[in-house]
């Protein structure tokens, strides 16, 4: 493919608006319509490794300059995931609305010697006893956004950072710098970030920023910093012990509150307090919210921390329950759209093709949201379906079979003009396969 030269990769005008809102991210014009074709090819191939995408898209034959997009080609992938990251604030929230942003380690199992910073580590959703694997650890940055079609929140990957093992930044610090990234490129705008009890550390009270996480167990809590005595000497840090969580459910007052967590109201009861966890946040201010069931027997079910000293119990309920959509999505992301799926061994290939599978997948949900919500898609598939019974939201598969059939359709329009008949295609997913049979 000379440079210049048109793909031939046809596409919904509203996808290629999307894509085109991602052009300043690229130096030559030739690596953006390059960028689009494998963008399509992810939506449209089966598995989601290069040579399929490219098969996909119509340029298997310039497989090797598919290949060289991950491995040598001139563009940054912060770059590229703020600029996702931008449409996403742009088409999905209002400009009242703060970025919550959840984090999260996932891992992709790999094989080989030879791949770049692939080691034996924990992977929590391995089945079974056997937790340990050979492969790549990622931290994820995901932008939490309602979605007017599903009732609890959604979480959209922007910022990845490549975890490379022991003696280098931990996954907690990979975490607090890209929210970092998050605060400076949206400077007008409140940046909350929420993780699990694996995420607490010094590091993660950015400037500008709040965080919300799960206090462990066996976390021990101190009262706020006392005011200066006058007396002579080191001034306390720190106040007096609160203890752990279930030391604190003991002495606090509890009171029944609603709470608004994964797209419901729910009656809870709440308990909290100022507090101080020196042993991860130091003397950064914050405060204990516990929360229990109401009949519940044991002294607490949830012990959050937040810096957010201003939020309510209640709100620092919601803004943790925004922390759980990174889960499926990341499980939607390698079992729908195969992320993960790509074979490559070398470094900067690693580094990329990971990222760019779930933030095509983020690109997939904010063009569904925008411009092809349809009630009649979850009826067609309850229809194709009926063990949905229950089924009243559209899935990632969902979206991507539906965003596959538009591009067909843009395909035989190009191939065939005037004879398109958009939404004549099923939902039987045609790929790069039986296009060529």
């Amino acid at each position: 493919m000379l440079p210049g030269q048109r793909l031939p990769v046809p596409m919904p005008r509203e996808w290629h608006e999307l894509l085109e809102g991602l052009a300043p991210v690229f130096a030559r014009r030739s690596t953006f319509r390059l960028f689009t074709a494998l963008a399509c090819g992810m939506i449209l191939a089966d598995r989601s490794t290069v040579v399929a995408m490219a098969a996909a898209a119509g340029i298997g034959q310039e497989w090797r300059r598919a290949c060289w997009f991950f491995a040598a080609a001139k563009w940054d992938l912060d770059a590229l995931g703020l600029a996702v990251a931008r449409l996403v604030v742009k088409y999905l929230l209002s400009d009242s609305d703060p970025i919550v942003a959840a984090f999260d380690g996932t891992f992709f199992r790999r094989w080989g010697r030879h791949v770049a910073e692939a080691r034996w580590a924990y992977d929590g959703a391995a089945q079974g006893g056997k937790k340990i694997a050979f492969g790549n650890t990622w931290t994820v940055a995901a932008l939490g956004v309602r979605l007017p079609f599903c009732p609890s929140p959604e979480a959209l990957p922007e910022l990845f950072r490549l975890w490379r093992g022991k003696g280098t930044a931990s996954q907690v610090q990979l975490a607090a710098r890209m929210l970092e990234i998050l605060a400076r490129a949206f400077p007008g705008r409140e940046v909350h970030g929420t993780g699990d009890a694996a995420f607490h550390g010094e590091s993660l009270a950015v400037e500008g920023t709040t965080w919300t996480t799960r206090l462990p167990a066996s976390a021990v809590l101190r009262g706020p910093k006392p005011p200066p005595t006058g007396k002579r000497g080191r001034p306390r840090v720190k106040g007096d012990r609160i203890g752990t969580c279930k030391d604190a459910a003991g002495t606090l007052a509890w009171e029944d509150v609603t709470v608004h967590v994964y797209g419901s109201d729910k009656k809870a009861q709440v308990a909290s307090c100022p507090a101080l966890w020196h042993g991860s946040f130091k003397e950064a201010p914050g405060r204990l919210v516990l929360m229990r069931e109401p009949g519940s027997k044991k002294p607490y079910d949830l012990g959050i921390f937040t810096l957010d000293t201003a939020l309510s119990p209640a709100g620092a309920i919601e803004r943790y329950s925004w922390r759980w959509p990174i889960e499926p999505s990341n499980a939607a992301g390698k079992q729908v759209l195969g992320v993960g799926d790509a074979c490559n061994r070398t470094g900067k290939a690693v580094e990329r093709t990971v990222p760019f599978g779930f933030l095509i997948q983020t690109l997939l949900i904010t063009w569904y949201a925008r411009s092809a919500s349809d009630p009649a898609d979850i009826e067609r598939r309850r229809r194709e379906c009926p063990w949905y019974l229950t089924k009243t939201t559209p899935s990632a598969a969902g979206m991507a079979a539906r965003l596959r059939r538009d591009l067909h359709d843009a395909r035989i329009s190009a191939s065939l003009p005037g004879q398109g008949q958009p939404g004549k295609i099923g939902d039987q997913d045609l790929t790069c396969d039986t296009i060529a049979a």
